[in-house]
Formats: C-alpha cells, sequence, structure tokens
C-alpha cells in the first residue's frame, strides 16, 4: 500500500432506484449511453482514471483538482442541455489517499462521498481545499455554502457550491463596484471588535463573527464572503468602502462586543460598502449567564433580522434602477415587495415574476413564489383563475426540481401545498426548509402555521411567538398564523388583539375578525366587522368558496368545523 495526493469525484445518480422502478430497462440503457459519450470520455480528457463503479455511482481520481473539477462542470454542463432523465450529484475533495492495488480509499475519498451525498441534483459541491485551489483557475461562481455536518467524519467542513455556468463575483472596473451575473447581494461579515480589554474575551467576539458567517452561508439568495478573507482585516483601520472593493461585495457588516462584570453589550450594524452609508444599527444587552448559549441566542437573533433588513435595501436599490435595466433577481424582489397578501397588487407581481422567469427559466425562487401568490389567492376572495391550486402546485413541483436544496422553495412548498390540502407533503417540506435553514423567519412562520392546521395549536402559539421575538418589526401580515392559532384555542380575545393591530389589513382578516366576537357573543362588533367585511370584498366574489378553502387547510375536520361555526355565527354563511 502506498499514500498519495490525489483529486477525488464523486458521483451519483439522482433518483435511481425511482427511475428504476419506473422504467428498468430505460434507466439501464440511458445510463450506457451516458457513460459511453459523456462520462468516459470526459474522464478521460481531463486525466482522470475511474477507480470504481458502486450501483448508480462512480468514484474517479484525478492527478489534478483543476482537472476534477473541470471535468465535474463539463458533465454537469452536458446533462443539463441534453435534458435527459439522467441527473447527477458530484462531490469534489483534494486529500490524501491510500492506494491498495486499483483501489483508494481513506479520509480524502469518504470526504468527496459525503459531499456528493449535500449536493443538489444536477449541481457540484467541492470542499475548502478545492475551493482555496481553483477558484481563482477556474471561470465560475463559487458560493459558500459554510460549514456542514458530515457523517464519519468529526470537524465541521466547510463547503462551497459551483455553478459552472455563471461567472465569478468582480469588480466593475468602469464604476469600481460590485458586480454579478448571478446577481446574488454579496455581504462580508467581519471580525466583531472587542471592546471588553480583556483579550481572553477575544474568542467569544470572533465567535459570534464565524457563527453569523455561517448561519449567513445558509440563506442561498446572499453571496457571503468566507472567514479567512473577511477576517484579513481584524486590527486594521481600512474604509468599509475599500474593504468592499477589495472583495468585491455590496454590503458589510461590522459590530463590537464589550463585557462588563456580567453583562454584554453586542451592536451590529450593516452598511452599503460604495457610500458607507448605515443601513441598518442594531444593540443587544445581555445578561452574561452561559457564554455559549449566548452566543447561540445572538447569533440566531442577528441572522434572523439581518436578511430582512438587506432585502429592504436591495428593494430601494432596484426602485431607483430603470425597469429596462432590470435583472432576473432585481424583478424577484420586485415581486416580493410588490405582494402584500391582498389582491391588490398580485398581479402586478407575478408579471414580474413572469419577467424574471423569462430572463431565468432555472429561477427556482420565483417559481416558487408565483406559486404562492396563485395558491394564497383563493383567501383574497379575488381567486386566480377558476382553481388557483392547479397553477400553484404545477409551478412548486417545477420550483422543487430546481431548487430541492433551497430552504425558500420548501417553506413556499409547505403552504402551497397546505392549500392543497396535502399535509404530509406540507410537513415534509416544512422539516426540509427548516433542516436547510433553521434561521429563516419565513419557513420558521410556515411551521407554526402548519403546526396550528395540523391540530397542534398550542404548540403553534409557542412556536410562533418564539418566531416574532427576534423582529419587533415584522410586516402584520406575519402575525396572521398567530391570531388563527389563538382562534382555533378559543383564545378569541388575544385573535382579536391581535388582528386589530393591522393598519391595513386584507379584507379577508375581517371575516375572521367577525367570526371571533361571534364565539364570544359579542354580536354587534361581529357585524361591525361583517359590514366591513362585506363592504371591503370584491364585487362578485364568493365567500363560500374562501370559505370551503379554509377548512381545507385544517387537517382535522373538528378543526374545519370549528372555523366554519364561526362564519355561521357571524352570518357568513349559511
Amino acid at each position: 500500500m502506498e499514500r498519495r495526493l490525489a483529486a477525488i469525484l464523486a458521483a451519483d445518480v439522482v433518483g435511481y432506484s425511482k427511475l428504476m422502478g419506473e422504467d428498468e430497462k430505460g434507466t439501464l440503457a440511458a445510463l450506457k449511453v451516458h457513460r459511453k459519450e459523456l462520462f468516459d470520455p470526459e474522464t478521460e480528457r481531463h486525466g482522470g482514471r475511474i477507480v470504481k463503479l458502486m450501483g448508480d455511482g462512480v468514484l474517479v481520481e484525478f492527478p489534478s483538482v483543476v482537472d476534477a473539477v473541470e471535468c465535474a462542470m463539463a458533465i454537469q454542463k452536458a446533462l443539463t442541455e441534453n435534458d435527459g432523465p439522467i441527473r447527477l450529484r458530484i462531490g469534489v475533495n483534494l486529500g490524501d489517499v491510500i492506494v491498495d492495488g486499483d483501489d483508494i480509499y481513506g479520509d480524502g475519498v469518504n470526504l468527496a462521498a459525503r459531499l456528493e451525498t449535500l449536493a443538489e441534483p444536477g449541481g457540484i459541491l467541492v470542499s475548502d481545499i478545492v475551493y482555496q485551489s481553483v477558484h481563482k483557475k477556474i471561470d465560475a461562481s463559487f458560493a459558500d455554502m459554510g460549514e456542514q455536518k458530515v457523517k464519519n467524519i468529526s470537524e465541521p467542513q466547510r463547503t462551497y457550491r459551483i455553478d459552472a455556468d455563471k461567472p465569478p463575483v468582480t469588480l466593475n472596473s468602469n464604476k469600481g463596484e460590485p458586480s454579478s451575473v448571478q446577481d446574488k447581494p454579496s455581504i462580508a461579515v467581519l471580525a466583531f471588535t472587542n471592546m471588553s480589554g480583556d483579550p481572553e474575551q477575544e474568542y467569544f467576539s470572533d465567535g459570534i463573527s464565524e457563527d453569523i458567517i455561517t448561519e449567513l452561508s445558509r440563506f442561498q439568495e446572499l453571496f457571503v464572503i468566507a472567514r479567512n478573507s473577511s477576517f484579513s482585516y481584524k486590527g486594521k483601520s481600512t474604509k468599509v468602502q475599500d474593504i468592499g472593493k477589495d472583495l468585491g461585495v455590496t454590503y458589510v457588516v461590522e459590530g463590537s462586543v464589550r463585557k462588563s462584570g456580567k453583562r454584554l453589550r453586542i451592536t451590529v450594524q450593516l452598511i452599503e460598502a460604495a457610500t458607507g452609508n448605515h443601513i441598518w444599527a442594531e444593540r443587544y444587552d445581555r445578561e452574561l449567564e452561559d457564554m455559549f448559549e449566548l452566543q447561540d441566542e445572538i447569533t440566531q437573533t442577528i441572522v434572523r433580522v439581518l436578511p430582512l433588513r438587506l432585502q429592504g435595501a436591495l428593494v430601494e436599490r432596484a426602485r431607483k434602477k430603470p425597469s429596462e435595466n432590470l435583472t432576473a433577481y432585481e424583478c424577484f424582489l420586485r415581486a416580493q415587495n410588490l405582494y402584500d397578501h391582498t389582491s391588490r397588487h398580485a398581479r402586478e407581481a407575478l408579471e414580474q415574476l413572469e419577467t424574471a422567469i423569462r430572463i431565468d427559466p432555472k429561477f427556482a425562487q420565483a417559481f416558487a413564489l408565483t406559486a404562492y401568490v396563485h395558491a394564497y389567492s383563493v383567501f383574497t376572495l379575488s381567486p386566480i383563475g377558476d382553481d388557483p391550486t392547479i397553477v400553484a402546485r404545477k409551478n412548486i413541483v417545477r420550483a422543487l426540481d430546481l431548487g430541492e436544496g433551497d430552504h425558500y422553495v420548501h417553506a413556499m412548498a409547505c403552504e402551497v401545498f397546505m392549500v392543497c390540502g396535502e399535509h404530509d407533503l406540507a410537513e415534509i417540506h416544512s422539516d426540509k426548509a427548516l433542516a436547510l435553514n433553521p434561521n429563516e423567519i419565513f419557513a420558521l412562520l410556515e411551521k407554526g402555521v402548519l403546526l396550528n392546521y395540523s391540530g397542534n395549536s398550542k404548540e403553534a402559539v409557542e412556536h410562533l411567538q418564539m418566531a416574532l421575538a427576534h423582529d419587533p418589526l415584522a410586516p402584520d401580515y406575519q402575525y396572521e398564523g398567530l391570531a388563527e392559532a389563538n382562534y382555533m384555542l378559543g383564545n378569541y380575545e388575544e385573535a382579536i388583539r391581535i388582528y386589530e393591530r393591522w393598519r391595513d389589513p386584507p379584507v379577508h382578516m375581517y371575516s375572521h375578525l367577525a367570526a371571533c366576537y361571534a364565539q364570544l357573543g359579542l354580536m354587534e362588533e361581529s357585524r361591525e366587522a361583517a359590514t366591513l367585511f362585506e363592504s371591503g370584498r370584491p364585487k362578485n366574489s364568493d365567500f363560500s368558496f374562501y370559505a370551503a378553502a379554509h377548512a381545507r387547510l385544517c387537517k382535522r375536520p373538528e378543526d374545519a368545523e370549528h372555523w366554519l361555526e364561526g362564519y355561521r355565527k357571524a352570518g357568513l354563511i349559511d
């Protein structure tokens, strides 16, 4: 046996068992053609050696890590263009391997295999050492996916996703600003400053910064600069504008940690790099009891709020651009900003999403939001089409096909399948969304809504209160699920308090309010709410359609009857 350094490519066929179950003969024939006409020739062209075939998987060794990555990119690109039934997940690692005859094994091989299982269908996931070795040599975009816990490997591993058809983020030499074809907002989190005067507290301030980088990296819509690059400015007096130019980022997060006795004060700021303007700032004062619990709490609070504030800044930038210059991502942002869970701007939002998809036909999040707008339209009393759930389901299936590893897509799928009355599917996608990103506020809220409509209303209230506590400035519509969960528990007074805090509620909220008052026997107040509902709802709207859709949200018949009972008492249905 001998040891040597090698680049290892591990590949696996997506959905192999399902393909074989549906068409065993056709699948085997397609795999044979795939190997003969694509995989084997590309491997040979890039100097690789097929070590072994493992059922639906393959392990390949390369003497050059650049060749290994370029081979993976060529294979995935060809499969995408062919649009056939065979899709691969690929992982690439560079490491020490043990050679035993024609076989190789060891941690270097194991990590490549684990990366393959974490890759998206049609995607390529590489280790940190591969990224450091090739990112300046290959014309592709690398998205920092943060540290991943990998089976049978003790230390978390930083990973990077390759977007083979998108160039890397570069500086626009004409304007001195970051630009990227992938249009992801780019952000660098600098090492937080230790203001405590105690060098031993340095690990805590560094830990906060590192955790924020790791957690922000879960947001696939963000391009987050890796720790090594952003920490290179630690202890230096460098202007934010210069950092932005050096790292090619649009936004910078900086902060400080000050310890005084048993109290900690942590400040965090989001800054626009080009101008130095402060977009958002917050201060957190906490009692210092358990250092590590506090670190987790602060990190979660920041990463749940910061993307929302960042999105607000991005929307403002998009608003200032003429519409003919909009990119797909900016159209998506405009759609998000337009859509307020009413029928007022739903069609305008869909127009923006149609433009986004026309520019980028593989924009999974745009398909997901399109599905959500259609699905939710059954509650606005202005349903889009005869049965919006048909269009919604079609779009969410497409979104899941394109964005299997995207937390936002799975969170949207949870809502869509709930509206379709498919609670088991909704639960699957809710769990996937939170597994991919436990800090995404929308995924957290959808989990609470699902708990409520699955018959776990008490747990739903606790869950939603926890999620909303992280952002006191959350928009009113994010409290809708909390109000509905209180109604289900018979806490009608609390539900009324939440509904009445809305400054400009969608019209269907007045039907809920009327039901709450009716359940309390406050019929005068119920009639007032019902009058507001009747005067505000669209002409020719069908409340019985709405009531049936609302009942379909409930997994248990008794919960559906609870809502219908409230509507009947309020005189809204017979």
